[in-house]
């Protein structure tokens, strides 16, 4: 009886993704980690940068009859294996599906949703009208939100970087 590879949810130490997959994967285990692009302001740039999905999980696939899996364990990187008690909990092959479904060149490609409701207030923490007090207004593509501000006694609509509100 041979059972084919199942997927498993590994715990790793903070930043240690990478070095516990490949670790895994020289013991002859196939891991899994779903990335995908990341906006992040730093000294006052925005870039864009791959990132972890699950930042400090990785899946791996176990054939649990033939490969020593209690080796994860004590794998350089991991923290511990997801499940109940000494029991790993396994991850349904759907979710594994769906994610690999969703990528781009490697990368997964997340629905980008408002963060905020028509009308509610938001503060503007950057650019020339940071600390302004606005409504949001909408937004007109995935990576700008218009902005309804009170300039000279009359509203004005003002796009900007989604990164550069916050709630009020």
């Amino acid at each position: 009886m041979t059972l084919e590879p199942r997927w498993y949810l590994i715990h790793t130490h903070p930043h240690a993704e990478r070095k516990a997959a490949a670790h895994l994967q020289r013991q002859g285990f196939q891991t899994y980690q779903p990335r995908y692009l990341k906006r992040r302001r730093h000294a006052r740039r925005i870039e864009t940068v791959s990132a972890p999905l699950f930042p400090c999980y990785l899946f791996v696939a176990v054939d649990m009859l033939k490969q020593r899996w209690l080796a994860i364990r004590s794998t350089i990187g991991v923290s511990s294996l997801v499940g109940n008690g000494d029991t790993p909990g396994q991850v349904p092959a759907a979710i594994i599906d769906d994610l690999r479904r969703r990528e781009v060149d490697g990368l997964v490609m997340l629905e980008r949703r408002a963060r905020f409701a028509r009308g509610d207030r938001i503060r503007i923490v950057d650019g020339a009208f940071a600390g302004c007090l606005g409504l949001f207004d909408d937004m007109p593509d995935r990576e700008r939100v218009a902005v309804l501000l009170e300039l000279l006694g009359r509203k004005v609509r003002v796009v900007i970087d989604d990164l550069s509100v916050a709630a009020a």
